[in-house]
């Protein structure tokens, strides 16, 4: 951590006992341990709900379920974040932090794809966060709009949509992540249902509204 993330981290409001603990494990326990939030994304992410105030969320790529509790700590009471994890080994460790926290209740954790899973749940979300797998967010936005899951007003959050600085290099044929990062901003620069920015915030973080 340099000298300008550590000024950042110790004036913003410090991170809940809870989640310091779920990051300790995931670095532990987690091959990759930096596709958790972190503390900063998900005080951001926190403070977005608190200040949208959505009933419904959907989370496409829950990992070991950091960002979902942080979103669920904003979230009403009767709202409800429905989580998708491809991986079900992560199952264990993510619903065993849902468990313990106060707003877990708010939280329902779905293992499988979300492709496949979401359309048939009938809901339409007010805020969407994508985090899953890279080379599916053009299918997910896709999916978004085809199955009629948001509507006018909702806000979807694409994370790292800068992919580490990849997405303005040469991009080489077989690098199908990058390929389908850069599709899906190129998608959502020239989709006249939404508007958007996108933010430097860690990896990138693009912000879409629909109209």
């Amino acid at each position: 951590m340099d000298a300008l993330e550590r000024y950042i981290e110790t004036h913003s409001s410090p991170e809940e006992a809870l989640l310091q603990e779920l990051d300790r494990q995931t670095h532990l326990r987690m091959i990759q341990p930096r596709m958790i939030s972190g503390h900063i994304q998900g005080l951001f992410l926190k403070m977005i709900v608190t200040m949208l105030r959505p009933q419904n969320i959907l989370e496409i790529g829950t990992f070991t379920g950091y960002s979902a509790l942080c979103m669920a700590s904003g979230l009403d009471e009767m709202g409800h974040i429905d989580t998708f994890e491809t991986d079900d080994e992560l199952q264990e460790l993510a619903q065993s932090f849902f468990d313990r926290s106060e707003h877990g209740k708010k939280i329902r954790l779905h293992i499988g794809s979300v492709l496949e899973l979401a359309p048939s749940l009938g809901e339409r979300y007010d805020l969407v966060f994508v985090d899953g797998d890279k080379r599916e967010y053009p299918a997910y936005y896709n999916m978004l709009f085809s199955q009629a899951l948001v509507h006018s007003g909702s806000i979807i959050l694409a994370d790292n949509i800068l992919w580490y600085g990849k997405i303005v290099e040469p991009i080489a044929h077989n690098d199908r992540h990058t390929q389908a990062i850069a599709e899906f901003n190129h998608m959502v620069r020239e989709d006249d249902r939404v508007e958007n920015v996108i933010l430097p915030i860690r990896d990138g973080l693009n912000i879409i509204r629909v109209k």
